[in-house]
């Protein structure tokens, strides 16, 4: 099975996201590909997500191809722990759920600034 999570490494929140993914191992394990690499942005192209203006990450999981609030709640449940709680969230709309997602997204470097370097695992 293929899982992959496509996230932008500049951002401090993605990375801070791929760093709690990494501490919370699973088997088969997320390769963790940063979207300004050659391999994140063809994935991106291949699933309609402009890799120029990305207003989402990517998830793939076997057959499941995920973004927005439904790819976050996918990676935090599969990852467990305390992280399961983020299923939760599932009980509200989905459009109220990437709404707030889309907000998170395109306010991300204004709140949390703007890595100097792409963020590798």
């Amino acid at each position: 099975m293929t899982r992959a999570v496509i996230f932008d490494g500049f951002c401090h929140v993605c990375s801070a996201g791929v760093r709690i993914v990494k501490k919370y191992p699973v088997d088969p394990p997320f390769d963790l590909i940063p979207m300004q690499s050659e391999r994140g942005r063809a994935l991106l192209v291949e699933h309609g997500i402009d890799p120029e203006d990305p207003t989402t990450f990517l998830v793939l999981d076997g057959d499941k191809v995920l973004t927005e609030s439904d790819g976050s709640i996918h990676v935090m449940r599969i990852i467990g722990g305390i992280w399961r709680v983020a299923a939760l969230a599932r009980v509200l709309p989905k459009s109220w759920r990437d709404w707030l997602y889309r907000v998170l997204a395109r306010n991300r470097y204004k709140w949390f600034g703007k890595r100097d370097t792409c963020y590798l695992p």
